[in-house]
């Protein structure tokens, strides 16, 4: 069988949100040729003939706790500027097909299954729509909202492990694109550790931290002592609504701060904000002040100014990160990939700075490409 005849599964928890809606819109876009690969890692030379599945070869399904159909969510994100104007009409078949692989998520108010009946019921979606659709495998991706980082007397599981643990059962690789749990709770280590699938990271490495995990280790680099590192986001919709609660801004925060902490090799004094402006919508502002010292201990500043969508600049990732977890599984590869920490702010080990990342990727596409 060639592996244009293979088909590949990405199973989206969080399947109506704008990251996993701008994925699915734009993987249909460029399959059908109406828009370029841009912001797509995956779609470069270093990767090419490493066996990676084709974006015509996806079958997108999820699960979701919302009932607003995906064609719907699509015409909203191009309404706001997410989307291209005309895109939702023009894919909007694609759009419709995988609507109907989206099955409800949870748990939701009033659902009294426990935990162990969760899991199985989100794996046996999971097995259902793999086996029904012929495909070699599947990846689960997290692009969830936030979720507040569980506390030490919680009984039960949080909704993020629950989906990365039925992720396991199913057999299938897993990403954990967002700041929530996932599969690092202490009640699923030994499910991680007897798992015989590949898994990477935790929150995805988009726009603020990107600019971090860049500037850090110029500092390092040039000798130049970070005496203070402040940042201020602004942003709305539903990223904007779930960090207004503090305790998931407080786990967002912390993965921002892990980046400068392990380049710089201590946390700077200086805190992230993240403030909730509903009307910028999908869109985000970030601002950085950072404070250093000079030559002679001359104090200077750097100030930057990161403006963008999320939903964009996470989407083309996303999509990376399925094809590459594929790949590895088909590979035979499984646990910790700390090779693809380029494409996170919480890896599973591997370098901090941004270029050894970087070299370590494409090193991971020369290994892909050998076992072909």
């Amino acid at each position: 069988m060639t592996a244009h005849a293979v088909r590949t599964g990405i199973w989206f928890i969080g399947a109506r949100g704008s990251v996993a809606t701008t994925a699915t819109a734009g993987c249909a876009a460029i399959a059908a040729g109406l828009h370029p690969p841009t912001g797509m890692v995956t779609e470069t030379p270093p990767f090419s003939d490493a066996g990676l599945p084709p974006l015509t070869s996806l079958v997108v399904g999820g699960h979701d706790t919302v009932d607003c159909p995906l064609p719907k969510r699509a015409e909203a994100l191009a309404a706001a500027g997410v989307l291209p104007h005309g895109l939702p009409s023009a894919v909007r078949a694609e759009l419709a097909a995988v609507d109907e692989e989206i099955r409800p998520g949870g748990p939701l108010p009033g659902d009294t299954r426990t935990d162990e009946e969760l899991i199985t019921a989100f794996a046996a979606d999971i097995e259902d729509f793999t086996h029904r659709h012929r495909l070699a495998r599947t990846v689960v991706i997290n692009v969830a909202s936030t979720e507040p980082a569980p506390g030490e007397d919680d009984s039960r599981l949080p909704a993020s492990s629950l989906y990365a643990a039925a992720a396991l059962r199913a057999g299938c690789a897993y990403a954990n694109f967002t700041p929530s749990t996932g599969l690092r709770s202490p009640r699923l280590r030994r499910a991680v550790e007897s798992s015989a699938v590949p898994y990477a990271g935790r929150d995805g490495k988009t726009g603020q931290t990107l600019l971090r995990s860049v500037l850090a280790p110029m500092f390092v680099q040039r000798a130049l002592p970070v005496r203070a590192w402040s940042g201020t986001n602004l942003l709305g919709g539903g990223d904007g609504a779930a960090l207004a609660d503090p305790a998931a801004a407080a786990a967002k925060n912390a993965g921002k701060e892990r980046v400068l902490a392990d380049t710089l090799g201590a946390a700077p004094e200086g805190e992230v904000h993240i403030d909730d402006v509903p009307a910028m919508g999908d869109w985000k502002t970030a601002w950085d002040h950072i404070a250093f010292d000079g030559f002679l201990g001359s104090r200077m500043i750097l100030q930057t100014i990161w403006q963008g969508c999320d939903s964009a600049l996470a989407a083309p990732l996303v999509l990376d990160l399925a094809r590459l977890l594929a790949r590895s599984h088909e590979a035979g590869l499984k646990g910790p990939r700390p090779e693809l920490g380029f494409y996170f702010k919480d890896p599973d080990g591997g370098p901090a700075a941004l270029a050894e990342q970087y070299a370590a990727l494409t090193a991971f596409a020369e290994r892909l490409r050998a076992a072909r």
